[in-house]
């Protein structure tokens, strides 16, 4: 089969490699919906994962069910599937702590495209099919479809980890599609002030659209004083950080009351360390908590989430603002994705075979 991989940092070209194999409890896959994400940018320009050789990028996708091995009970060749960026190994000590996530490791749930092949081939493997797949709702857009592999879930625990509150004013900082998607979820939390910081206007309009009141440019000056100033000087209840670097928390304790917390979902690709300023930390003893987390995986979290879409609650087709056909197109997505024009939220390619 052919890939679109890794060659080493900073290097990607296809490839071909042997079809998986597929074990007594897999599924194996063919793409019918990819999309690229930061995160492969990350990996492959900034080599945050370190150098990898050969790897088949990618970790969203809708699939189509080709193979299944003899004890998989829920799924059958030809199911169209919904398939998590993080697919945990179910029966792990860590799964059963509740950090599924981090199954055989920190981060090691998170398997495609960090030390497994992903998804941006002809054919790919699924660990624990029964627990990591979810089937794709009948009639549901598969690009629309796509986002809830990893946008919607990890935006989503952005604001489980800030611990959302009815009446928390909140600031999302960031809003390329994870960062839109936990203002989606914040407002479904019952956030009251919703401050999106952001410049991108196809992404402020988006913002506004999931429910941001007010909108922060950090093109018109410091992020924390636009948001002081819009708070009376008194800052706000919780941060999600999606978006910016290393010195973004820094920003971020500083606009959090005392007693609020800050939820990172935001991937950081550089630096070697994090800066907490030490007055507005209280000194240490202000009570700002600082999570960060990688988002949960596995079946129940994708049926939940789809279910949002089919009640009508969430509506993830405003994160699609370029489609591509035909699996040969992975590489022009990714590289919109390192390029990142003005119009773009999330390009997704579909595949018909």
């Amino acid at each position: 089969m052919k890939g679109f991989a890794m060659l080493g940092i900073g290097k990607t070209g296809w490839i071909e490699k042997d079809r998986p194999a597929c074990g007594p409890m897999d599924a194996i896959c063919r793409p019918i919906a990819l999309a690229p994400c930061t995160s492969d940018i990350h990996t492959v320009w900034e080599g945050a994962l370190g150098e990898r050789k050969d790897m088949i990028l990618g970790h969203e996708a809708i699939g189509e069910v080709v193979e299944v091995g003899s004890l998989v009970k829920d799924f059958k060749p030809g199911d169209k599937v919904i398939v998590p960026a993080i697919t945990p190994d179910w029966n792990s000590l860590e799964a059963q702590a509740g950090y599924q996530m981090h199954s055989g490791g920190m981060l090691s749930g998170w398997k495609f495209s960090n030390f497994k092949d992903g998804v941006f081939a002809e054919f790919f493997h699924v660990n624990d099919a029964d627990g990591n797949l979810a089937h794709l709702p009948e009639g549901m857009d598969p690009a629309a479809a796509c986002m809830l592999a990893d946008m919607v879930p990890t935006g989503f625990h952005g604001v489980e980890l800030a611990d959302i509150q009815f009446g928390d004013s909140v600031v999302v900082v960031g809003i390329g599609p994870v960062g839109l998607m936990s203002v989606a979820g914040a407002a479904l939390r019952g956030a009251s002030r919703l401050f999106a910081v952001g410049s991108r206007t196809n992404c402020i309009n988006a913002a506004k659209a999931y429910g941001a009141t007010d909108i922060i440019n950090y093109r018109e000056g410091d992020i924390v004083e636009q948001v002081m100033e819009k708070t009376n000087g008194k800052g706000v209840d919780r941060v999600i950080i999606a978006g910016g670097d290393v010195d973004t928390f820094a920003q971020a304790i500083k606009m959090l009351k005392p007693g609020g917390k800050i939820g990172n979902v935001n991937y950081l690709g550089e630096g070697d360390y994090i800066k907490i300023p030490r007055v507005e930390w209280g000194c240490g003893m202000g009570h700002k908590a600082i999570a960060g987390g990688l988002m949960p995986g596995g079946r129940l979290r994708m049926e939940k989430l789809a279910s949002l879409m089919v009640s009508g609650r969430l509506d993830t087709s405003k994160l699609v603002t370029h489609r591509f056909e035909g699996l040969d197109k992975v590489e022009e997505a990714l590289m919109l994705m390192k390029d990142k024009p003005k119009d773009l939220i999330k390009p997704v390619v579909t595949i018909k075979w």
